[in-house]
């Protein structure tokens, strides 16, 4: 009974971790997925993650045991937005694409979120997923929620203090504006091609003004946009299998800024 006592607030801390990071995290925390199965597997995770990190440790169970929950849960949620903000850029491609091609005013509900999502976007981030489930790239996440316990042990208390210093706001602010480069050029071949087609519609305009432009255009931009993205599709998988890559090396440098590793 006393090993018990010893071991749940330990058990707890790493349920606390796990269970934030698959409230943010992608696949994990889409609405596709049972909530009795998250909670199930965020259970089981935190089980094997006691087993193999917390035995033999012990946490203060006073007034700072608070602030170790606190701890957990912010570091759960970090490496989950991370991965999120990697897998909101496709949708972020696919909006600048909507307003090019013309589908900027239409949205459709997005099964993975319940959220409305641009056309070109939803389309983008279900590929993504699938891709990504393909590559077993969830079992890269859970693996590396696992490596976070090595990184950042739970009876040790120092995240705090990297938070305090500006590094881990700075690297978060740094990976949105690369996800936002990254955005851009994902969507860049099919905007740069609709461009075109615009200069070639004005071009069009000039020279023939009996053409209904509102006519001939929408029409002609709508086939020129799905006709490049069924061409950039295969380059497509090779761009996003470099975006995975970049991802696990962010989580790999966020856990190392976490413990304040360089």
């Amino acid at each position: 009974m006393e090993m018990l006592v010893q071991a749940f607030p330990v058990f707890l801390l790493s349920m606390c971790r796990i269970a934030a990071f698959f409230v943010a995290v992608p696949v994990f925390s889409s609405r596709g997925v049972p909530i009795r199965f998250k909670i199930a597997l965020a259970f089981f995770v935190s089980l094997i993650a006691y087993l193999l990190f917390g035995l033999g440790k012990s946490v203060p169970t006073d007034g700072t045991y608070i602030v170790y929950i606190v701890r957990e849960i912010m570091i759960g949620l970090l490496i989950g937005y991370l991965a999120q903000l990697f897998f909101s850029i496709v949708q972020t491609a696919g909006s600048f694409i909507d307003m090019q091609i013309g589908f900027g005013m239409a949205n459709v509900i997005d099964p993975l979120t319940g959220a409305s999502s641009p056309v070109m976007g939803n389309f983008k981030y279900i590929f993504v997923v699938l891709l990504f489930l393909g590559m077993n790239g969830h079992h890269y996440f859970i693996d590396g929620i696992m490596q976070s316990f090595k990184w950042l042990p739970l009876d040790e208390n120092a995240f705090f203090a990297q938070i305090a210093n500006g590094n881990i706001t700075d690297f978060i602010v740094k990976s949105f504006s690369e996800a936002f480069i990254i955005a851009f050029q994902v969507s860049a071949p099919l905007i740069v091609a609709l461009f075109l087609t615009d200069v070639a519609l004005g071009f069009l305009a000039r020279t023939a003004p009996q053409f209904n432009i509102f006519v001939v255009g929408i029409p002609l931009k709508l086939i020129v946009g799905l006709l490049m993205l069924l061409l950039v599709v295969p380059g497509l998988v090779y761009v996003l299998q470099q975006l995975f890559s970049t991802l696990f090396e962010a989580l790999d440098q966020l856990l190392r800024m976490m413990q304040g590793a360089r």
